[in-house]
């Protein structure tokens, strides 16, 4: 995989650019819907259920929850966004009819939504602070966990995007991988409470790893387990970061 960095950077700019005129309708897409569980969840069974794990049920919450927040934030990026892109309005073919390649164009939109991830977790990062949810500094490590994981999702997604014949079907990318990660990732309750294998199959999910670390952080309570996450991270969006290139190379080039 041969890119250029500064090609890159010029695609991740262009979006920066379009991302400008379209910021209230995104912000509204990506984070409201987080926003909305951490009051029905934290106050609503909250209500209830007080504490977890020895602590309060919404701190449990929404420390898991700020990891979707970045999560939708990359997915929608390079699901969606980057398919109406490719497809309708062939900003990619125009993009490599320039000095630009392939590769800068995908590394530049695994870039752009990672730092997506970055601008959407950060916000509601800020959002559970208020709410008196985070009790470390350690918590100013999490915008470049989000980084880290973002170019995990985007990765993933795009990849997807490649190979997807048509936007109708991504409801089931969001629906068969999407989704259950969400539920069983160890937001809502632990891990530990679910059968042994489920738990052992839920280890492999990305998300898991990233709720993991954010709440370690937001709370203080990183110990040495947490670098197998971090590990876990980096590995998978280490071997997997070529695949969205090779697919897309085929998908553009004929």
């Amino acid at each position: 995989m041969l890119f250029s960095p500064k090609g890159a950077l010029r695609f991740w700019q262009r979006n920066v650019f379009v991302f400008r005129s379209i910021f209230p309708e995104a912000l509204a897409v990506n984070f409201i819907e987080p926003v909305i569980y951490l009051l029905a969840m934290g106050f609503g069974i909250g209500a209830y259920l007080t504490t977890l794990g020895g602590l309060p049920y919404l701190t449990f919450v929404a420390t898991g929850l700020i990891c979707t927040a970045a999560m939708f934030g990359a997915t929608f990026e390079c699901t969606y966004n980057a398919y109406v892109q490719m497809y309708y309005e062939k900003a990619y073919d125009g993009a490599i009819t320039t000095p630009l390649n392939v590769e800068d164009v995908v590394v530049g939109e695994v870039l752009w939504g990672a730092t997506r991830s970055v601008l959407f977790g950060t916000t509601f990062l800020i959002v559970i602070a208020a709410f008196g949810t985070v009790r470390s500094p350690l918590a100013l490590l999490i915008p470049p966990l989000f980084f880290l994981s973002g170019l995990m999702f985007s990765v993933i997604a795009m990849a997807f995007t490649a190979v997807n014949p048509s936007i109708d079907y991504f409801p089931f990318y969001f629906a068969l991988f999407i989704t259950p990660m969400f539920m069983f990732s160890g937001i809502f309750f632990p891990l530990d409470a679910l059968p042994a294998w489920v738990a052992t199959a839920t280890w492999f999910t990305p998300l898991s790893h990233v709720v993991s670390l954010s709440r370690a952080l937001a709370l203080g309570t990183f110990e040495t387990r947490h670098w197998a996450d971090l590990a876990w991270i980096v590995v998978v969006t280490a071997a997997l970061f070529p695949l969205p290139v090779v697919l897309m190379r085929r998908r553009l080039v004929r």
